[in-house]
């Protein structure tokens, strides 16, 4: 007999941020379980190579919507547009994301806004799009939101960023709250340091390198696969019961005292 408690099949999930790194970890994932993908990145040639693969080796449909999600005006018409091209969506990771590396009493507006744009902002205009998509629908559904270890605490350069992550985490639990009547489940996941093409600088940083494992007690940074299992769990029925938390897959980064 098929265990449905982990199958996703039957639904179409929408991740942004799925041309590389996490977000395209993610969207693999989820076809893996059975879902049908839309992804959704700023450069059009890694969402085709993403696509290409997830259908190749999964056997799901995808979909690729090149777009810049700091362009925050219409993107409830574009979730729209997106939803009847696939069908409709059940299932919404907001994974884009991007940081400005500098002291905080020197950061310009322009990027500071940038970062809660592409963070933030989008995060709320694309769920309250699905939310009344969903409703439409007459259906339930699921948000994940893409966090990190700033959801928790702060280091120093990188004030946008922790405004947004933790900002991201406040969103997160208020929409878990607020649509728990339309049977939307809205839940976080907080990466820790994970080795991907954008943090390459800081994995060939020796002294950031070695301050990322002693502070890590399982000793290693992370795969973007590593969040995989979280992301299924929460997307499918065994997170039926689950709303309104973040879960910080770090390696056990924030358990050391």
């Amino acid at each position: 007999m098929e265990n449905r408690l982990f199958s996703l099949t039957g639904r179409t999930a929408f991740v942004t941020g799925a041309g590389r790194g996490i977000g395209r970890a993610l969207a693999q994932g989820l076809a893996e379980q059975g879902a049908d993908v839309a992804l959704m990145a700023r450069t059009e040639s890694q969402l085709l190579s993403a696509k290409e693969t997830i259908e190749g080796q999964t056997g799901r449909r995808a979909w690729a919507f090149p777009f810049d999600l700091a362009e925050v005006a219409g993107l409830g018409r574009l979730f729209d547009d997106i939803a009847r091209t696939t069908g409709g969506i059940d299932i919404l990771v907001n994974c884009a994301g991007m940081t400005v590396r500098e002291p905080a009493e020197e950061m310009g507006l322009a990027d500071f806004n940038r970062v809660m744009e592409v963070n933030l902002t989008s995060a709320l205009l694309m769920s309250q799009a699905f939310c009344r998509h969903r409703r439409e629908a007459g259906k339930g559904g699921r948000i994940i939101n893409i966090g990190s270890l700033a959801c928790h605490a702060a280091r120093p350069t990188i004030a946008a960023y922790a405004c947004s992550k933790m900002g991201l985490l406040g969103l997160t639990k208020t929409l878990a709250v607020e649509w728990a009547q339309y049977d939307i489940n809205v839940n976080a996941i907080g990466p820790g340091y994970i080795a991907t093409e954008l943090t390459a600088p800081l994995q060939t940083d020796a002294e950031f390198n070695q301050w990322v494992l002693s502070k890590t007690p399982l000793g290693r940074w992370g795969r973007p696969e590593d969040l995989v299992g979280t992301a299924v769990l929460l997307a499918s029925p065994a997170g039926d019961f689950i709303t309104g938390q973040i879960f910080y897959v770090d390696g056990g980064w924030t358990a050391l005292i």
